[in-house]
């Protein structure tokens, strides 16, 4: 059965307590939005979820949020494409038949596809960790297959008090692979 529109899922990941206007307004217009831990604060998933519906896994750094008992790792069905979500490629357990792998940690953004399978880590959103550049991830699901995109949001910057700032979001850097059913 065709999809009536084309699926849109924000991908984020290791924002340990910090969520960015720039990703906010990268992650709007989401139908979900998926979180591969490290999330830092109940806050970010609240406000990550005045944006879509959101699904969220735990981090290795996530301990004081136990009292949400996220999950480890999650396997989701959408629009018939099934998708396994973790923070920890060591901890990863997909199904033979899944085709989307999206997980966290390294702060490492990375697309690509082998044998298959769509491998998609959005990289980090947050301040704390070694990366350079703040990024997520934009997952699009449609009749032909999935599409993913690297959105750069702007470089890490570490400032007095905990705050952040850097230009317009809506100028930043995309790169996009795609994965096709044929």
């Amino acid at each position: 059965m065709p999809r009536t529109h084309d699926f849109r899922i924000g991908v984020i990941s290791d924002t340990h307590g910090l969520l960015r206007p720039e990703a906010v307004a990268q992650l709007r217009g989401s139908d979900l939005i998926l979180h591969a831990g490290d999330i830092g604060t109940e806050a970010v998933l609240a406000a990550l979820a005045r944006i879509a519906p959101v699904t969220a896994v735990a981090g290795n750094n996530d301990a004081k949020l136990a009292q949400l008992a996220l999950p480890l790792r999650v396997d989701l069905n959408l629009e018939g494409v099934k998708l396994h979500l973790v923070h920890r490629l060591i901890d990863a357990a997909p199904g033979s038949d899944t085709r989307i792998i999206v997980y966290g940690h390294s702060h490492r953004a990375v697309v690509v596809e082998r044998v298959g399978r769509l491998w998609v880590n959005p990289g980090a959103a947050g301040r704390v960790g070694f990366h350079h550049e703040v990024t997520l991830a934009l997952l699009r699901l449609d009749d032909e297959g999935c599409e993913a995109e690297l959105v750069l949001l702007g470089p890490r910057v570490v400032a007095a008090r905990g705050s952040a700032a850097f230009g317009d979001a809506s100028r930043g850097s995309h790169f996009i692979v795609s994965m096709n059913d044929n």
